[in-house]
């Protein structure tokens, strides 16, 4: 047995044994009560570069990398990295006592391709994990590093991969009160703020050869040890580029009754960032696909009456499905509308 094989059922084995995942409440077991870890609480002073590493004493954590890219053809791209943190007890620990496991996933769209894969890691030997400062984040030979100007990030998998250079063009945004993102009426929350101002260059590898490509990126960090309520089933999260320069994070958090719990920030073109409570921002299905025998919705209508935004959300690829350990949808979309631009969506819980 190889040792990529023996390294990923060690890993699975833990994840397994984990109650986040079999006593699962709300999406994924994060509506799962968070005994012992830390929770998130209003007042939190970011501090940076430490807030951009690890934070072992809460429960989930993730580095979220989506990029939406054109060729010199004018067809338009998706990238997505990502590299999550479980926590199976609170704090860290030499070798194999670190109780952090790690997920990686990678996504790669094309008008008429969706690519997708994970890998599993354990915390403590070097396979996978995240340094502050010199900013590194890696799960085998999947790498975001910091630059002098940004990052680098680089990722293969099956037949595609991509390697990018995102350089800083803005500041960070913090979501909510002042990074304080809260997730239910029952106020669960996480920590939250976003990177939203990347300019991307690089090339992607496809299976009809090496493709250059331009574009813009987003980062999302967030952590947390209970960001849902147990009766959370999913959600429809967005964020949008507009031609303007200004930007819109919004999501609704599915509820098992069917009402959604709404969050947004408005984000102007120098960076100011303006939060909206539950209710100012809406999103409605207007079409659904069927994937993977699923029924989807991959075409939106998104309302945010304060900033005069009304704007129809439609996929480059409606198959964008990443079908992983937990599956759901992920991937670039076109705005029309009140505010053109590009954007991406990601749908879980369908």
């Amino acid at each position: 047995m190889n040792a990529r094989l023996i390294r990923r059922r060690t890993v699975l084995g833990l994840l397994l044994s984990a109650p986040a995942l079999v006593r699962a409440q709300g999406f994924a077991g994060l509506g799962d009560a968070a005994d012992g870890f830390a929770l998130p609480e209003p007042g939190h002073a970011f501090v940076f570069p430490a807030d951009a590493g690890p934070h072992p004493d809460f429960r989930v954590e993730w580095w979220y990398v989506t990029a939406t890219l054109r060729g010199s053809d004018g067809t338009d791209y998706g990238v997505q990295w990502t590299l999550f943190r479980t926590a199976l007890a609170p704090g860290e620990g030499e070798g194999w006592n670190s109780p952090q496991v790690w997920l990686g996933h990678f996504g790669l769209t094309t008008p008429d391709r969706h690519f997708s894969a994970e890998r599993y890691g354990r915390g403590g030997i070097g396979q996978a994990g995240v340094t502050a400062a010199p900013f590194a984040a890696w799960i085998d030979d999947w790498t975001m590093e910091g630059t002098a100007t940004g990052y680098s990030l680089q990722a293969r998998a099956l037949e595609a991969g991509y390697d990018l250079t995102l350089t800083q063009s803005g500041r960070r945004v913090l979501h909510g009160d002042a990074g304080y993102s809260v997730k239910s009426a029952g106020g669960q929350a996480s920590y939250y703020y976003s990177e939203p101002f990347l300019m991307v260059t690089g090339t992607l590898l496809l299976p009809s050869g090496p493709v250059d490509v331009t574009g813009q990126a987003w980062l999302d960090r967030e952590w947390s040890s209970q960001p849902l309520a147990a009766d959370q089933t999913g959600w429809d999260w967005f964020s949008l580029s507009f031609d303007t320069g200004e930007k819109l994070m919004g999501f609704a958090l599915r509820g098992a009754d069917g009402a959604a719990f709404t969050s947004a920030t408005w984000i102007a073109a120098d960076g100011a960032a303006t939060a909206y409570p539950d209710g100012a921002f809406t999103a409605q299905p207007l079409d659904h696909a069927d994937i993977a025998g699923r029924s989807v919705p991959v075409r939106w209508r998104l309302t945010l009456p304060d900033r005069q935004v009304e704007v129809t959300i439609d996929p480059v690829n409606p198959g964008a499905w990443m079908e992983l350990s937990i599956p759901y949808w992920e991937g670039p979309v076109r705005i029309s509308g009140s505010h053109p631009g590009m954007g991406y969506l990601e749908m879980t819980g369908y």
